[in-house]
């Protein structure tokens, strides 16, 4: 359970939230109301202030959409167990992500006839995706087998076919919930000494189910959320034998928030960028008044030991993709001194994309750090220990995330990573190098500076670029960046990884992605285009680029070869699609 002094401070701050949020609906302030009430799901994971918040958002969906409201899916929840709760909460979690979410709930332990069928109303309902929700015990493992493997094996394959029964009757994209295995086992610890042990086979049916979901299933781990929060939080055997609900009210919520921010990131609305303050953030102390031997910063005391902590925790970070930037007030010199000289310092100024240290206000500074890396405001997470300056930024850029770091220095890593701002759905290699692609382009950006024109510049780059069809090799990246890329995106039309299969493997449509290298960096894939031949023309419907290469000649490129290829199909014209969006119009 959460500790009372957790609860003493979390609960009242979501229901001061939820009166903000009722006092701004009874002034007909619905954008109001609306911020008020995605901000209760920050302050606590109590089931109570999330049910109120529920109750009042239905009420503020009759009056108007959420103007936060980025995307709208349609989500199909399927469990062996009582869902209600969890397709009510989930609504909230995803509001709180920017999405708008309207749920089909199966009928009660229908999921596989639901799933099986398709004529069922889980397919009536067309969902973008369809989300298994299964409890421990719709799992048949005997307390002890004799072959483990085995039944994993046959487990593992009865949990794929119900994918392949969702991808071949629908476009949906399957979110599967793992299994949370009990807190209490017969076995006792012996159990993990008993590869046939119930609690173990579970353990490894989890692992299957991960490695057989490849990049078209989505899976949340719910053991790890389970273990997080506590088990014995997790069950309440009452819940369950009173309506069948497999996870206890007071645990819904959280499972609510990790499922929407999974959801968020298939969506390619989680976050690419960190903005950190330096003083009381980095390390402890001011360093432009307490010098180098003043801070707190490493070993000598439990919070400089947190500092250097946190500053690994980002350092994880940037090695998984994301983009880290400084925004201190501060002079230059001396925010940069800890970085050139504290023999604990962690982070290194190269290890950050931007490094901006002045007395100008943190708004301003923030929306220079975008413009420098060419990535939406929407795209930026501000942490700073300073209550004051996280409110400026709060109401400055309301776009921009802003996640509250506790007093105590020990618990920032917790903080950040409890945001769940930076999910991902799958990981590939340019997500490894994204860091130091913006590192590379800031040194091609200086070059550009240098450079006597723009052809010489482009010379200097050495550019190669490779133009291709669609394969299997590549396809999770081209659904990564098709479901990701918002500023150069001339539809913003999303698809699924089925969806880009079934394009590459249509005659009627031209599939066409770019790799591109130069001198400072291989930018992997960065570009993706679809045209469907209609009669004597090539119909341009999709046509995105990575924000990093705008500008660099690639779009003509691939232009030029989809008029050789138009050509050589024997087209006499090229149509263009173009759906203005707030990232991008003309």
């Amino acid at each position: 359970m959460p500790s009372p002094d957790r609860l003493r401070t979390e609960v009242p701050a979501a229901e001061a939230h939820l009166e903000d949020a009722n006092a701004a609906l009874q002034a007909g302030d619905l954008t109001g109301a609306y911020r008020s009430l995605e901000r209760v799901a920050d302050h606590t994971d109590a089931y109570r202030p999330w049910a109120a918040a529920v109750a009042l958002l239905k009420q503020l969906e009759a009056g108007g959409p959420a103007p936060m409201i980025r995307r709208a899916i349609r989500v199909a929840l399927a469990g062996s167990y009582t869902t209600t709760q969890l397709a009510a909460f989930l609504k909230l979690a995803a509001l709180r992500r920017g999405l708008s979410v309207e749920v089909y709930e199966a009928g009660f332990d229908l999921y596989r006839q639901e799933m099986l069928d398709p004529s069922s109303g889980l397919y009536r309902f067309a969902p973008d995706y369809v989300i298994i929700a299964p409890h421990e015990g719709a799992i048949p493992f005997p307390t002890l087998s004799d072959d483990a493997a085995a039944a994993v094996e046959a487990e593992a394959r009865r949990w794929e076919q119900l994918w392949h029964a969702v991808q071949e009757h629908s476009t949906a994209r399957v979110v599967q919930h793992n299994i949370v295995s009990r807190p209490e086992s017969s076995w006792g610890h012996v159990a993990a000494r008993l590869p046939g042990s119930r609690d173990e086979m579970l353990r490894a049916l989890n692992t299957e189910l991960a490695k057989r979901a490849g990049a078209d299933v989505i899976i949340v781990d719910c053991d790890r959320i389970a273990s997080a929060i506590g088990k014995d939080r997790w069950f309440d055997d009452r819940y369950f034998h009173l309506a069948k609900q497999a996870v206890a009210l007071d645990a819904v919520p959280e499972l609510a928030r990790n499922t929407a921010a999974l959801l968020a990131a298939a969506e390619g609305l989680s976050a690419k960028c960190i903005v950190v303050d330096l003083d009381n953030t980095l390390w402890g102390g001011v360093i432009a008044e307490e010098g180098l031997a003043g801070i707190k910063l490493g070993a000598g005391s439990p919070a400089g030991e947190a500092f250097v902590a946190f500053q690994r925790y980002l350092s994880t970070m940037r090695e998984r993709g994301i983009l880290l930037a400084v925004v201190s007030k501060n002079n230059d010199g001396d925010a940069r001194l800890p970085f050139e000289q504290h023999p604990d310092m962690f982070l290194r100024l190269d290890d950050f994309a931007v490094f901006i240290a002045n007395w100008d206000d943190k708004p301003s500074n923030i929306r220079r750090v975008a413009r420098t890396l060419n990535i939406g405001i929407d795209s930026v997470v501000f942490v700073d220990d300073n209550p004051a300056e996280r409110e400026v930024v709060r109401r400055a850029l309301p776009k921009v995330e802003v996640v509250t770091l506790p007093s105590d220095p020990a618990r920032y890593v917790r903080a950040l990573s409890r945001s769940l701002l930076f999910e991902a759905v799958a990981v590939t290699a340019e997500d490894l190098t994204r860091s130091g692609q913006y590192t590379a382009r800031a040194a091609a950006l200086r070059l550009e500076e240098d450079a006597g024109s723009l052809e010489d510049f482009y010379a200097s780059l050495r550019m190669e670029a490779l133009i291709a069809p669609f394969d299997e090799v590549n396809l999770p990246r081209i659904a990564q960046l098709v479901g990701k890329t918002n500023q150069f995106n001339l539809t913003t039309r999303r698809h699924s990884l089925a969806e880009l299969r079934a394009f590459a493997d249509d005659p009627e449509y031209v599939t066409m992605y770019v790799r591109l290298r130069d001198a400072f960096v291989d930018h992997g894939l960065i570009a993706v285009l679809i045209a469907r031949q209609d009669d004597d023309s090539l119909d341009i419907e999709t046509w995105l680029m990575s924000c990093r290469v705008i500008g660099r000649t690639v779009e003509e490129k691939m232009l030029e070869r989809l008029c050789e290829i138009g050509e050589a199909r024997g087209t006499r014209r090229l149509k263009g699609n173009y759906a203005a969006t707030e990232k991008i119009s003309v």
